[in-house]
């Protein structure tokens, strides 16, 4: 369904093209099932990741770059699964599923520059992991909190930079078709609503994805290469508290991998796999890496879990008392 609105503030004319998300499956015979598992799958990830973000701050002993990396990875979950979730929620239960394109393409940008992030922020810190392992000495003068800055800003900026490039060419299509077959905004889905040539478009959208992706995979392998290398030479003890750090990271890295891959594959071949499957596979990598690391770093990491449980503990006594 496609609404055009044309209105007048302020003698300026405004019109607005609507698209309509048609990926949902049977929405009318299962929306209040739908509801309640999406909104308590938001609930437990807000709940989970907020968590850990509470006890990372609030305890200054973690105020170092390792915890501030698993803080920044944290928020960037929340700041990504912001821009699906509560658009989502409110479709399960409205009777037309519509969405601006200008707020399908700020969907889509928000979407793209978490999972880009991602991929920057755990680059980072498996540099962190990697100087703490392989050169102890230099640790305090390579990782200072200057260093911890500037290598945030990167992670953000320069993905948000690629992504909105990219967005803007999307912006300035003219679209020709007004329904997408997703529950959310893709630039890919939207690329194919255009009746011009887009090819230059596909064409920056592979260019950054290999920018976003393959640079930082690369520089994680070589990183674990090298601290394997390290682990290998030296007594069973250092081993097991390097492993200890490391591979919590590590399990993030392949599972945001994997799931990453699985859509990227679900949208260049959408229409050749059953829809049900394409729509799980379109939102995995907003369910599953987002519930998964705070699990991760609350219970392998010794000095959070702890502090989480004593959290626990301290207000399950107040509650008593």
């Amino acid at each position: 369904m496609i609404t055009v609105l044309h209105g007048k503030t302020m003698n300026d004319s405004i019109d607005v093209t609507y698209l309509s998300l048609e990926g949902h499956i049977e929405l009318e015979k299962y929306k209040y099932v739908y509801f309640a598992v999406t909104l308590l799958v938001y609930m437990l990830i807000i709940c989970c990741n907020a968590v850990v973000l509470i006890v990372i701050f609030s305890n200054k002993r973690l105020h170092e770059p390792m915890y501030i990396f698993i803080a920044a990875l944290l928020g960037n979950a929340l700041i990504g699964t912001a821009a699906l979730y509560p658009k989502l929620l409110i479709d399960f239960l409205s009777e037309d599923r519509l969405i601006s394109f200008e707020a399908c393409t700020f969907q889509s940008f928000f979407i793209y520059n978490y999972a880009a992030s991602e991929f920057t922020l755990l680059s980072a810190m498996a540099y962190d992991r990697y100087v703490s392992i392989c050169k102890p000495l230099q640790y305090a003068t390579l990782i200072k909190m200057s260093t911890v800055r500037k290598l945030l800003f990167c992670c953000w900026f320069f993905p948000s930079f690629e992504i909105g490039i990219g967005m803007i060419m999307t912006y300035q299509l003219k679209l020709c078709k007004f329904k997408l077959n997703r529950i959310y905004c893709n630039n890919n889905a939207l690329l194919k609503l255009s009746c011009g040539d887009t090819s230059a478009r596909n064409s920056y959208g592979l260019f950054t994805l290999v920018i976003c992706v393959f640079p930082p995979a690369i520089f994680i392998a070589f990183t674990y290469v090298r601290i394997l290398t390290v682990c290998l030479k030296n007594t069973k003890d250092f081993r097991r508290k390097a492993l200890q750090t490391c591979f919590p990271h590590l399990i993030i890295f392949i599972n945001f991998s994997v799931t990453s891959c699985f859509e990227v594959i679900n949208s260049r071949l959408e229409g050749n796999v059953p829809h049900l499957f394409a729509m799980i596979l379109s939102v995995e990598n907003l369910v599953i890496p987002p519930l998964l690391n705070p699990v991760i770093y609350g219970l392998k990491l010794q000095e959070i879990f702890c502090r989480i449980k004593r959290m626990f503990l301290k207000s399950r006594t107040h509650m008593l008392f």
